[in-house]
């Protein structure tokens, strides 16, 4: 299912926050094995979060603008007036439904598959995904690409240094525990 640039995804702010997903994920999507989608509402959800947590502006303005560099075409916008047209159990994450039927998407990334019913992303031809399922899907499809992206990926770690077995473990204690296994596999 997953296999290009053309399969497009909206990363919910639950998804963006952890940053060892998040870097995998980017790292994913630098080598065009998805399309990765978020819109400003849904950033400002990440950022109250990193703030919450210890994040200066500093760093937080300089993620902003290095996710920008990276994916230009990221953000989605002027969906606004789908938003109250939509339904959700949880009324906050309309937004992001809405973002998703906007870009014409093909899944929702998210931690909180409950708040996505599949009998309301149907009407969408949507559907909600773990980043654990999403990214062992992407793996499974195309295992050179992902192995060699991870691999890069590690390598940027120097502050402090890590190895891939380090990595892992930390995707493992972050609800990754299939990709870090299937990743482990490959390696």
């Amino acid at each position: 299912m997953i296999h290009s640039a053309r399969f497009t995804c909206v990363i919910d702010a639950n998804v963006l926050y952890p940053a060892y997903l998040r870097d995998l994920l980017f790292q994913f999507a630098i080598e065009n094995l998805f399309t990765i989608k978020w819109s400003k509402r849904i950033f400002d959800e990440c950022e109250r979060a990193l703030r919450k947590n210890g994040m200066d502006s500093k760093k937080i303005n300089r993620l902003k603008e290095n996710m920008h560099k990276a994916f230009p075409d990221a953000l989605v916008s002027r969906y606004d007036s789908l938003i109250e047209k939509v339904e959700l159990p949880d009324p906050n994450d309309r937004h992001v439904l809405a973002a998703a039927i906007k870009i014409n998407a093909n899944v929702i990334v998210t931690f909180n598959l409950k708040d996505f019913p599949e009998k309301i992303l149907n009407q969408y031809n949507l559907r909600a995904i773990h980043p654990d399922d999403f990214l062992v899907d992407i793996i499974d499809l195309n295992p050179t690409i992902s192995c060699e992206a991870f691999r890069e990926l590690v390598l940027n770690y120097n502050k402090p240094p890590l190895n891939e077995y380090e990595v892992l473990n930390i995707l493992r204690k972050n609800s990754l525990k299939q990709t870090a296994d299937f990743l482990h596999s490959q390696l």
